[in-house]
């Protein structure tokens, strides 16, 4: 099949882009001691994930439906990376009783002490990570609050103990997000590394072994200078990248895998705008780049080739219109004839790609390779 011959809107993934980003990362972190441990919420595809890792690889899920499905398809070793709340403690032992290997977050006492309660009387051995705030983006215990060994407390000290044990301690660079520049990007990456490391000394010198220390986000492990002291570092988006990843300066444009095909369906001439059937439930609402230098809108407009068409991005979206428009004047705008294909750049890959069923793969051409399905909810 070929692109001219799909539906629209369609999600197209660019095979040779996304091997090319995968291997960027995986030569760059051999250079250091560290593992990788992806995080497969942005692809949700065991398709996707076996060019990562093979089955068996160790990954981080951020829903306990991604930790079932990647488990089916031969993935044991997870990190379910958002904090765990006692509704969902029952899920968590029956996949570690059918034979995952699950590790859960979380960073408050009385999670802690429910979950070692509950592990007691399910006689189940869980490691813990300690989620760890490096930057004030989110969630986590600063590396130097008294909270840390409070939680602590609640936890056993080592696997051979059984029950809820302290495994170690995870952080995630949110605000790596935020950075105008790489080089702010290498200093968010130091704090990310360093709180993490200071955070498991305390909890070593309280005679916890603590032996992961896992850290991670796309931009900062594209830029630390140094991971001395960490274990594994995450990362998703890297696989396809998008525009928020491009305005940070860690892609290039044509680095992004990921895309919208889209049909014109028609125009308002008098606006300067070119109507398609790709409206936010094909693109999401996510405007990622409207903090940026550059805000692409909804996103930036491509032919059928995918390269990208000067000037040109989706201004507005309605739920199934989208609105393009040349970003500088739109007496500009050129009036593409009505049937024209054209691909979307999405702002944040990881939303795009949540509205749609699965890829139509591609390998730098209009041929369509195979057809890779995703899964969506929770």
């Amino acid at each position: 099949m070929q692109l001219n011959e799909l539906e629209t809107p369609a999600l197209i993934l660019d095979r040779l882009a996304m091997d090319r980003n995968i291997a960027r990362l995986r030569d760059r972190l051999a250079g250091f001691d560290v593992a990788l441990r992806p995080h497969v919420k942005t692809n949700k595809s065991a398709d996707v994930a076996r060019r990562i890792g093979a089955p068996g690889s160790p990954i981080t899920v951020s829903t306990l439906k991604e930790a079932e499905y990647f488990f089916e398809h031969g993935w044991a070793d997870i990190l379910y990376a958002v904090g765990i709340a006692a509704n969902k403690f029952a899920h968590v032992a029956d996949l570690v009783q059918r034979g995952a290997r699950m590790t859960v977050v979380l960073d408050n006492v009385e999670t802690a002490r429910a979950l070692a309660a509950f592990c007691r009387s399910t006689e189940l051995t869980i490691p813990v990570l300690i989620e760890i705030d490096t930057d004030g983006h989110r969630s986590g215990v600063p590396p130097e609050a008294p909270l840390l060994l409070e939680i602590a407390a609640q936890l056993g000290k080592s696997e051979a103990a059984g029950g809820a044990w302290l495994s170690g301690v995870m952080t995630h660079a949110g605000d790596s997000y935020n950075c105008p520049s790489t080089a702010d990007i290498e200093k968010v990456a130091e704090l990310e590394r360093a709180g993490a490391v200071r955070a498991a000394q305390r909890l070593r010198a309280a005679d916890y072994p603590a032996p992961v220390v896992s850290v991670g986000s796309t931009p900062t492990a594209h830029f630390a200078r140094s991971f001395d002291g960490v274990t594994e570092v995450r990362a998703g988006v890297y696989v396809f990248f998008d525009l928020v990843m491009h305005g940070l300066g860690v892609c290039e444009q044509s680095d992004i895998a990921l895309s919208v095909l889209c049909s014109v369906i028609g125009h308002q001439q008098e606006k300067g705008w070119i109507i398609t059937d790709g409206g936010w439930m094909a693109m999401s609402r996510d405007r990622g780049t409207s903090g940026q230098k550059v805000d692409q809108g909804y996103g930036v407009v491509c032919d059928q080739a995918g390269i990208p068409l000067p000037g040109l991005i989706m201004q507005q979206a309605n739920q199934e219109h989208g609105i393009i428009v040349h970003r500088d004047d739109t007496s500009l705008t050129p009036m593409l004839p009505v049937g024209t294909l054209l691909r979307i750049l999405p702002n944040h890959a990881c939303s795009t790609a949540a509205q749609h069923d699965g890829y139509h793969v591609v390998a730098g051409s209009s041929q369509i390779e195979a057809y890779w399905p995703r899964i969506s909810g929770w």
